[in-house]
């Protein structure tokens, strides 16, 4: 006898569950197999893949557009520009700023919106805008204006990524997934000090324009191409017909992630409002708790934003010195594929971001200690191991706050918002003044590593304690083994 599962669309199932009022597109019903899901889903997850896998590719141009004046440093950028004293450090401040007004917005638009690849694609194509313009600076002052602007208009990228993936993606498929998303960050970072020595070696000079402003020009070209080919190639939400899944790949979409959340909504029986996730996320400890932590965490990567710098103090020439760059960042990428599928098939959260923070320690360490530069260089492969506990992190906070899609949109955004300070402030942790030991700048990362690791520690105690009274709940009152929240 043949089984038939029913697969509801959204707008009726999901409504019971607690889902955005932009699910509701109308009951649909689609009987397939019992044993044929499986394959469907099979189908479905390597179809989404294939779309995320350009998100990648987007943020690596988001890290590339942020982090060139790193590159351009090396030849000339801050002489032409007549900087002095902090200027530069300023410079990479001042970017962070439009994060933190944006991104709670930004991603509360996304959650009521049908077409998140139009509006990701667009900001993409504005900021690659503002890059090209930022080659024609003239002054210390148009160019900050610029990275300003430039700071207002990513931020909408990142959160709203996480958001999407979130919306597509299990809690026990986050890991993988937000891995290859972030690791755009770490390729970005590798291939971009590769590309920015062929550009600054190889453009210097023609047409009569300095190394850096072909860098800024060129980047942002290409830039504006990849955001007009998202347009096309981004996945929307499951709710959206989509032309690149069939129907029961776009119906087993939706009921994957009514199943996902109906374990863990506490607030199914409430009333959906646009602002409600919002509220609900700023009255919640634990997404301010996270935002500190994370906002500590991103402090100690600082290194990240001068890893140039970092290279050239071994005393090579630019051109070697931005090759240098490639291959620890090139192992970070590798060492977090690992690691963040060694995490989602534990159900480990907390010790796969400490190892990894444990390790940056090292590598600061040892860069303190020897002005060898063998062993130096040998450090900055310690430290990017360090970034692997940014994408274990990430994951953690799609797990923890993964009842309601929009209360997930607004702590995503919250988080990375408080977090970006981080950024803000640990921009003046490598003056100049420093250099070039930079042994004071290595001992604020290792200190705001051990705030990141032990606020860890505590947020991971608080949510044992709550698994415990769950299960203890669930043994008194004889009910099913429901919602867990991974540690």
């Amino acid at each position: 006898m043949s089984h038939y599962r029913p697969l509801l669309d959204a707008g009726n199932y999901g409504s019971h569950y607690g889902a955005s009022s932009n699910d509701s597109d109308g009951p649909t019903l689609l009987c397939i197999h019992e044993e044929n899901r499986p394959i469907v889903e099979k189908r479905l997850l390597r179809k989404l893949d294939l779309r995320v896998a350009f998100l990648v590719l987007i943020y690596i141009m988001n890290y590339m557009d942020r982090n060139n004046v790193a590159a351009a440093r090396l030849r000339g950028f801050e002489k032409d520009l007549n900087m002095t004293g902090n200027q530069f450090n300023t410079l990479i401040s001042i970017l962070y700023l439009g994060y933190v007004f944006i991104q709670v917005p930004s991603n509360m638009f996304l959650d009521h919106i049908k077409k998140p690849s139009i509006y990701l694609s667009s900001c993409m194509a504005i900021w690659g805008t503002i890059t090209i313009l930022t080659s024609a600076s003239q002054t210390y002052h148009t160019a900050l204006i610029l990275r300003f602007s430039l700071g207002f208009v990513e931020a909408a990228f990142f959160p709203g990524a996480v958001f999407l993936l979130s919306r597509w993606y299990k809690r026990d498929e986050l890991g993988l997934r937000t891995a290859l998303l972030t690791c755009g960050s770490s390729i970005s970072n590798a291939f971009s000090t590769l590309a920015a020595s062929g550009i600054l070696a190889g453009l210097d000079g023609k047409l009569g324009f300095s190394a850096w402003r072909w860098l800024f020009f060129v980047e942002g070209i290409l830039t504006i191409v990849v955001a007009v080919s998202a347009i096309w190639i981004l996945p929307d939400f499951p709710s959206t017909p989509s032309v690149w899944l069939s129907p029961d790949e776009q119906t087993l979409a939706k009921q994957r992630m009514d199943e996902d959340t109906a374990a863990g909504d506490e607030h199914q029986d409430k009333p959906v409002e646009y602002y409600s996730g919002l509220a609900e996320a700023v009255v919640d400890w634990r997404v301010w708790w996270l935002g500190v932590a994370l906002c500590s965490m991103i402090s100690s990567l600082s290194f990240g934003n001068f890893f140039p710098t970092l290279s050239a103090t071994m005393g090579y020439s630019a051109t070697i010195s931005l090759l240098l760059c490639a291959p620890p960042w090139i192992l970070g990428t590798a060492t977090s594929f690992f690691v963040a599928r060694h995490s989602d098939a534990t159900g480990d959260r907390f010790w796969h971001i400490t190892g990894p923070l444990l390790i940056g320690i090292l590598g600061f360490i040892i860069a303190i200690s020897t002005m060898n530069t063998a062993i130096r260089y040998l450090s900055l492969f310690f430290m990017t191991q360090a970034s692997v506990a940014y994408v274990i992190f990430l994951t953690w906070v799609l797990n923890t706050f993964s009842q309601t899609q929009s209360k997930r949109a607004a702590a995503i955004a919250l988080i990375t918002s408080t977090a970006t300070f981080g950024n803000m402030g640990s921009s003046y942790f490598w003056p100049s003044g420093w250099g070039p030991s930079y042994v004071n700048s290595y001992l604020l990362c290792i200190l705001t590593s051990v705030i990141s690791i032990a606020m860890c520690w505590a947020f991971r105690q608080h949510l044992s304690r709550r698994n415990q009274a769950a299960e203890a709940q669930e043994q008194t009152l004889g009910l099913p083994k429901g919602f867990r929240y991974l540690l």
